[in-house]
């Protein structure tokens, strides 16, 4: 195909997607589930799964295989916005107000997924076809450990914004300890991701670039400041400083994409090192809508277009699958509930902890493209992840609201006064 016919075929393919996404994002929220949930099931339902099993020519044709680059352009687009977007909305403060009994959930949340993980890596590694050839358990148990431990950081803080739970002792320690556990995960996949490289000095250009980006968001805060306080919410002089934000998270991704790290690093600690006010919101108000609505989309499809459930033809494959799905909601929720139960927090909140944590949606979706885009792993174990990753999220919102039915309301004051019992 021609450029020109991948331009003409993408538009289609953009409204194709974006009208999915909706009918089924809308029967998701029927159902009491956020929006994202609907979206990666979508991302599914139109890959070979689901569309190219019924109709497998027509989604060869509106989804030809040349066109996977640009839809995979337009994702990485999306995610850079969306994460920079979360970094935004980043409250280091709540992590200093519970960081103990955070530090301890998170730390608990992602020893256990961990440990795990690497249990089950090691038996995928023996038994083959779930890791690329020659990948050794050195490379495949920390992946498959960071994969089982990461948390939806960005979904967990909308149904805490949604359920307005943000002074709540669950709301604050569930932010606290997922901002934590996913900062943990995403260093753990990019030591192993630069020990793939073949250079052993990449391990540590890695760390080195990373450590060296967070001493120039900390160097850059005067400037940031200035950029940031000096404009109104709108008008011109904000429409300039959006310009100079949208340059400045540019090069934010690209440097950390070129450290060894992922884009996606980059983006969410510019948008977490932006000092908060006015400019702030409107950046939010102007960013989100647009990435959320048209450019992330493109991502849950890239996805789907990699998930192929016909491959899990075999009983063996299903029990790996119940396997993965059993250390992921055993390890992640289990042990924050333990952890925050020790920590002194009641019955009710420490469930709570447990079903927001567990749930892993967007952020998981970009560690396992990660993993089949730089050959850590196999459509198969793609596949298995995936639906790990759906049922853990399907799973949040309604064992969270079972946990609460019944619960009186907490009061603010007393929730940040510790909520324990």
């Amino acid at each position: 195909m021609t450029p020109f016919d991948l331009s003409v075929r993408f538009f289609l393919q953009l409204a194709f997607i974006l009208v999915v996404c909706r009918l089924v994002s809308a029967l998701a929220g029927r159902l009491g589930q956020p929006p994202v949930v609907g979206e990666m099931i979508a991302g599914v339902l139109m890959g070979p799964s689901l569309f190219g099993l019924l109709w497998p020519l027509g989604q060869a044709w509106l989804f030809p295989a040349a066109s996977r680059a640009i839809l995979f352009a337009g994702a990485q687009i999306g995610l850079v916005l969306y994460m920079f977007t979360v970094g935004l909305e980043f409250r280091l403060d709540l992590v200093l107000t519970r960081w103990r009994s955070a530090a301890a959930i998170s730390f608990s949340g992602i020893a256990a997924p961990f440990i795990l993980g690497c249990g089950l890596a090691l038996l995928m590694v023996r038994r083959g076809g779930f890791f690329a050839p020659g990948l050794g358990p050195a490379s495949a148990m920390p992946y498959l450990g960071a994969a089982l431990a990461i948390t939806a950081f960005p979904m967990l803080a909308r149904i805490i914004s949604e359920r307005k739970l943000s002074h709540s002792p669950e709301g604050t320690l569930a932010l606290a300890s997922g901002a934590i556990d996913d900062a943990a995960a995403w260093c753990v996949l990019a030591l192993v991701l630069a020990g793939l490289s073949g250079h052993p000095a990449q391990a540590g250009w890695a760390v080195g670039g990373g450590a060296a980006f967070v001493v120039l968001l900390r160097l850059a805060q005067p400037g940031l400041r200035r950029l940031t306080l000096r404009p109104a919410q709108d008008g011109e002089p904000a429409r300039n400083a959006l310009g100079v934000v949208l340059v400045l998270l540019m090069l934010a991704a690209w440097f950390t994409d070129m450290v060894g790290l992922y884009a996606v690093f980059g983006a969410f600690g510019f948008g977490a090192a932006l000092p908060r006010g006015p400019f702030v919101d409107y950046l939010r108000r102007t960013i989100e809508p647009l990435t959320t609505k048209l450019l992330l989309p493109l991502f849950f499809i890239y996805s789907g277009l990699n998930t192929r459930f016909d491959l899990l033809n075999r009983a063996p494959l299903w029990g790996f699958a119940l396997l993965a799905l059993a250390a992921a909601v055993l390890g992640k929720a289990g042990a924050c509930y333990a952890a925050a139960r020790l920590n002194g927090e009641n019955h009710r909140v420490a469930l709570g902890i447990g079903m927001l944590m567990n749930a892993r949606g967007l952020m998981e979706l970009i560690i396992l493209n990660i993993g089949l885009e730089r050959g850590l792993i196999m459509p198969t174990l793609f596949s298995i992840l995936v639906l790990m990753a759906i049922v853990t999220t399907l799973m949040a919102t309604p064992l969270y609201n079972l946990v609460q039915r019944g619960a009186r309301s907490v009061d603010p004051a007393a929730a940040l006064a510790g909520g324990r019992a």
